[in-house]
């Protein structure tokens, strides 16, 4: 017997029983739903296993399929975080339907473009209003932030995190090992890192708040859109700011960073999430706060580029090493303007070739 919903020349299936088992769960939501099959498209995919179809409806408008394989991607994180970041009053799409066996759902659309479409690093005066709505959310989200719901950013997770550099990005893609004093340096490193960021109050962290995460909303004046957050933990305040202020994907000159950040700071402080009348007491000088980003920011930093080299080399997405180079100068710039990171930055300079003019340096920490 065929099935009602015949396959769609633009989405491939990796096998008929994946595409046979969607075109049964989504048959009876196309009456309920005013669904259109023969309009089923790739909308996107992430870095994970899971990927987006966009759906048209008979009454305009469109929804979202998320496709993904119960053996590779658990839902059950998505649909948790989905709950808390509606709960606190951001946008993020309605889930319609969930098959958790097996692993495809109905969200609502919250559009096509990205806020990194709408970006251009020549131009941070018509950024900045986007990028203060953004750290308006953030700070939203993490005003809404309970101990114990979320899974911890501990110094586990820190470190599993930070040895995707040396395992992926060194061994893998540079076919470099360390030995002796630059592991040593490494190591020493690494350790600074992780405890300058157990030190900093923790909040819920999105884990990936970036501007290809962010959607440009649909009508003039409307909230941002917030997509891939099914990785949410509760861990150090500065993680999002740092992510979203040290994009993946885009970059900004010191002075927008700094503005935006100060911005954040002085209303971080007025919530009550940092400073004088926090309950940690922590982050009451921008300075303080600042240094904190910026660690926080390494770390970040040497698990994108791992990560970026496992999406290459493990997982066949070559597009993602691409912008390796930015962490790899987001990480320079940092361990400069730090005198105990001076070792850490002779290391990575040896690794990456970079000849080094020496000079007299001013600014450092």
């Amino acid at each position: 017997m065929s099935h009602p919903i015949s396959p769609i020349a633009s989405v491939d299936w990796p096998d008929a029983d994946r595409q046979a088992a969607f075109a049964a769960w989504i048959a009876p939501l196309v009456n309920l739903h005013q669904l259109q099959p023969e309009t089923l498209r790739p909308a996107s995919a992430d870095a994970s296993f899971r990927r987006y179809l966009r759906l048209d409806r008979a009454g305009g408008g469109s929804l979202i399929v998320m496709d993904a394989p119960p053996d590779k991607e658990d839902c059950k994180p998505f649909v948790k975080v989905q709950a808390l970041l509606a709960a606190a009053g951001l946008t993020v799409p309605d889930i319609l339907a969930w098959d958790e066996t097996q692993g495809f759902m109905l969200l609502s659309d919250l559009g096509s473009q990205t806020l990194i479409e709408r970006l251009d690093p020549a131009s941070p005066g018509a950024a900045e209003p986007w990028y203060r709505q953004a750290s308006d959310l953030l700070l939203t989200w993490q005003l809404a932030s309970r101990p114990g719901v979320l899974p911890l950013y501990d110094e586990a997770l820190l470190r599993r995190e930070l040895a995707l550099f040396p395992d992926w990005y060194l061994a893998r893609h540079k076919g470099v090992t360390l030995q002796g004093k630059q592991l040593e340096t490494l190591s020493k490193a690494f350790d600074t890192i992780v405890a300058h960021n157990l030190a900093v109050p923790s909040v819920y962290v999105h884990r990936d708040f970036m501007t290809r995460n962010l959607m440009v909303p649909r009508s003039e004046g409307g909230p941002l859109g917030v997509l891939d957050f099914q990785d949410a933990v509760y861990g150090p305040v500065t993680y999002d700011i740092a992510s979203l202020l040290r994009d993946a994907f885009i970059s900004w000159e010191e002075e927008f960073v700094i503005d935006i950040c100060v911005r954040y700071w002085e209303k971080a402080r007025k919530a009550g999430l940092v400073g004088a009348t926090s309950a940690s007491g922590w982050g009451d000088d921008f300075g303080e706060f600042y240094r904190a980003v910026e660690w926080m920011g390494l770390q970040r930093h040497f698990k994108v580029a791992g990560i970026f080299a496992r999406l290459t080399l493990r997982d066949g997405k070559p597009k993602y090493l691409a912008d390796a180079p930015r962490f790899i100068q987001y990480i320079r710039a940092t361990a400069h303007r730090y005198r105990q990171l001076g070792p850490l930055l002779k290391v990575i300079d040896e690794i990456e070739n970079i000849q080094v003019v020496e000079g007299y340096a001013y600014g450092r920490m």
